[in-house]
């Protein structure tokens, strides 16, 4: 499969949660100044993909849209390796969590806001690298721990004017987890024990954690309908 193929495959398969995302922002939109959208889950459940593919479609709809990911909060190697903590990279004690919650509630506000990214090449953030200008009036911030029930991460979820949960199931997560370090190089075996002595706990974490969602978003195999399921925060 060429990589053309590959990204059409990817799309085809987000369509729907696409569909049902955009919708409920252009209500919202119509009496918000600002519309914040949350998409949490797992690593390797598909966050960045859907996110960028929903802030592809609003800007083609007119909704000028922002694109904020978690992982610009990511504390630096040193300061991991001088807490122990360099293996766990990825874990929710591993990010500058609080700084985080700030910005997203700055965002809610509907300020300007300079954010860092992380430059997944180099392995470090990056600061003052993203702009959300205050005119923006679609902000989708995406990460693992949007909807994660531990303090201060659970500050979040009631700030989420959408919020969306990629529900992959954990089999399938190893399986893209292990093919991502594979991607970059490593041998079979280097990339399972990669996957399995961190990102996997880190998977189960973020399963076993999650707080409520206004819509919860399965692979097309998954889903028993070809609608998102969905499930409100009431329920």
């Amino acid at each position: 499969m060429t990589a053309d193929q590959d990204r059409e495959a990817r799309l085809l398969d987000v369509t729907s949660h696409i569909n049902a995302l955009a919708e409920r922002v252009h209500e919202l939109a119509e009496r918000k100044p600002r519309v914040i959208v949350g998409i949490a889950g797992a690593p390797g459940s598909g966050k960045s993909t859907l996110a960028a593919e929903l802030a592809r479609r609003l800007e083609r709809q007119k909704l000028s849209a922002r694109l904020v990911p978690m992982d610009g909060f990511h504390l630096d190697n040193a300061v991991l390796d001088r807490r122990g903590l360099r293996n766990r990279k990825g874990a929710p004690e591993t990010f500058d969590a609080r700084g985080f919650v700030l910005l997203v509630k700055r965002l809610a506000r509907g300020e300007e806001v300079v954010a860092p990214v992380f430059d997944r090449t180099r392995d470090i953030a990056i600061a003052g690298a993203q702009l959300v200008e205050a005119e923006a009036k679609v902000v989708i911030v995406e990460g693992n721990y949007l909807l994660f029930d531990e303090a201060p991460w659970s500050e979040l979820a009631r700030i989420w004017d959408i919020s969306a949960l990629l529900d992959v199931p954990l089999p399938e997560l190893r399986a893209r987890l292990i093919a991502r370090w594979l991607g970059h190089g490593l041998s079979r075996a280097a990339a399972t024990q990669r996957a399995m002595h961190n990102d996997v706990p880190n998977a189960q974490r973020v399963i076993e954690h999650a707080l409520p969602s206004d819509l919860v978003l399965r692979p097309p195999y998954v889903a028993s309908s070809a609608q998102p399921a969905m499930r409100h925060a009431s329920d």
